[in-house]
């Protein structure tokens, strides 16, 4: 009956630090307590069997400092876990709150200054470094891992994000491609790398790109600022042709925003079409993930409209 009491915060848990299911338990809290105050909003649970206050920050040192509780010093950190621990999301729709799986690799020297894998993942001295004490692939490892292993978009959106850390260039991520030769993705990381591109500022604006690139238009203009009469820009849509004044933007509010948010959304593509004259195209969720096909059609369509429109002004 102990488990079910209420805990002091301030005396029975480590406040401030990640701490395991072990730690607590140690301390006389059981799973029980834990996934209470998980409900109640006192605690969030930061990996698998790892939880923290939940007032703390959520940033790349209180993520280290939870990795290295779980794991082993010689290990490597890969993967989206990799990309978490430097304060990277590349979670899929949906799954918003939920920590990614805690993915590893062990690795041994090897002649030639390198680390060898069991899963044939052969790590060079230059694809490893340690992160407030963790043992990581590099960003730039990361991202080429990602492109390789995983659809093409989550490649393309993992790209994406590791470019815009800065820890590389995209010259040097295209340098890279061909010491994969013969590994797993190989094509499918030959054909993206070179499409990466930091300017997309979110997982789902990047797969609006690919998806774009796939309807065979014409290669988008990204991050378009859109000015008010005092020439100040007030606006930034996500892609399109500014040449034909059409964009197209993804839209996740239906489950990320409230009402009055999407009300302000609303007033702003309002102000986009009839002050400015921009045709902007919304795709959500449904369209950009579950159907693709259907979001290459709108696109085809918004294009072709804005053409039109454009030939008879002229």
């Amino acid at each position: 009956m102990d488990d079910l009491l209420p805990v002091p915060a301030d005396d029975r848990l480590p406040f401030g630090d990640p701490f395991t299911i072990a730690q607590a338990a140690d301390r006389g809290v059981g799973e029980r307590v834990l996934h209470r105050l998980v409900r109640q909003g006192v605690l969030r649970r930061v990996l698998r069997g790892v939880y923290v206050d939940a007032a703390a920050d959520d940033d790349a040192l209180m993520r280290a400092r939870a990795l290295s509780l779980v794991v082993p010093p010689a290990a490597v950190v890969t993967d989206e876990c990799a990309a978490w621990a430097r304060g990277i999301d590349l979670l899929a729709r949906g799954d918003h709150v939920v920590p990614p799986p805690v993915t590893t690799v062990q690795t041994h020297v090897r002649g030639g200054g390198g680390h060898r894998t069991g899963d044939r993942r052969m790590l060079l001295a230059r694809d490893v470094e340690i992160l407030h004490g963790v043992r990581v692939t590099t960003s730039l490892r990361t991202g080429l891992d990602l492109a390789r292993t995983r659809s093409r978009f989550r490649g393309i959106a993992a790209l994406d994000a590791m470019l815009r850390t800065r820890d590389f260039s995209h010259d040097q991520l295209q340098q890279e491609v061909e010491r994969f030769q013969g590994f797993r993705g190989v094509v499918r990381l030959r054909t993206l790398a070179p499409l990466a591109d930091a300017r997309a500022e979110s997982p789902a604006e990047s797969v609006l790109r690919l998806v774009w690139l796939d309807a065979g238009l014409p290669v988008p203009v990204l991050q378009i600022p859109v000015t008010d009469d005092a020439g100040r820009d007030v606006y930034r849509l996500d892609l399109g042709l500014p040449e034909i004044r059409y964009a197209a933007e993804y839209d996740g509010l239906a489950w990320l925003g409230s009402p009055t948010r999407r009300a302000r959304h609303r007033r702003r593509r309002a102000w986009l079409r009839d002050e400015r004259g921009w045709i902007v195209d919304v795709l959500g969720a449904d369209e950009l993930f579950a159907h693709p096909g259907r979001a290459v059609e709108i696109l085809r369509a918004g294009v072709a409209a804005a053409e039109r429109r454009l030939r008879r002004s002229a």
